[in-house]
């Protein structure tokens, strides 16, 4: 029998046993790529899941606050009105403010009540 030439070559292998051994190898080394891969496209799938969750209760969280400052803004305003109607009512009956015009009570007349 003549030897096998080939056999001397680095990589190259005459049994057959060792060429299903490789191939089984990377085989191996394939599914654990995979899998490896599986869990971390899961991983982040999960994270932004929890990422979406978290700025949706952040989202409601801000609506709430947003319609309790209206409401705070309308009441206010009401308040405001109610006030103003007081003052001018008072102002047009006050013995003290017809008799000593802006000597004494200059913040009457000041614009910043007048609305």
């Amino acid at each position: 029998m003549q030897p096998d030439s080939d056999s001397n070559e680095p990589g190259y292998s005459s049994s057959p046993s060792s060429c299903n051994r490789q191939d089984s190898s990377d085989d191996m080394k394939k599914v654990q790529r995979r899998e490896k891969n599986r869990i971390a496209a899961q991983k982040s799938r999960q994270r932004q899941t929890q990422k979406a969750d978290a700025l949706h209760i952040e989202s409601e969280s801000l609506e709430r606050l947003n319609s309790t400052l209206r409401r705070e803004i309308r009441l206010l305003r009401e308040e405001l009105k109610y006030l103003t109607c007081v003052l001018s009512t008072h102002q047009s009956i006050c013995v003290l403010s017809a008799t000593k015009q802006s000597a004494f009570q200059p913040h009457v007349a000041s614009p910043r009540y007048q609305q």
